[in-house]
């Protein structure tokens, strides 16, 4: 069996923890990103016996944005600095 547990703090009104079975690590990301879970103490994995600590690789996950690659125009990225350097060019 695997789940996540989320401990959120409160400050002075305590500590929660959050506990669900279902939620799978893409939901937990999700979560984290839209700012459902915030105030975030640890995140940790529990798989069968064993405890792991993925608080800064979940964190780091929700803040990247996923852009698809297939979107990505390299060519106009390259045209767009250039004009930008241009633009700082002494006359």
């Amino acid at each position: 069996m695997q789940y996540f547990v989320v401990m959120i703090d409160y400050g002075r009104r305590g500590r929660e923890a959050i506990v669900d079975p279902e939620i799978t690590r893409r939901e937990v990301i999700s979560r984290v990103a839209s700012g459902e879970y915030q105030n975030i103490s640890f995140i940790h994995e529990i798989v069968e016996s064993s405890v792991e600590d993925v608080t800064e690789a979940v964190l780091t996950e929700a803040a990247l944005p996923q852009i698809p690659p297939d979107e990505v125009d390299l060519q106009a990225t390259h045209l767009d600095h250039a004009h930008d350097l241009r633009k700082h060019e002494r006359t």
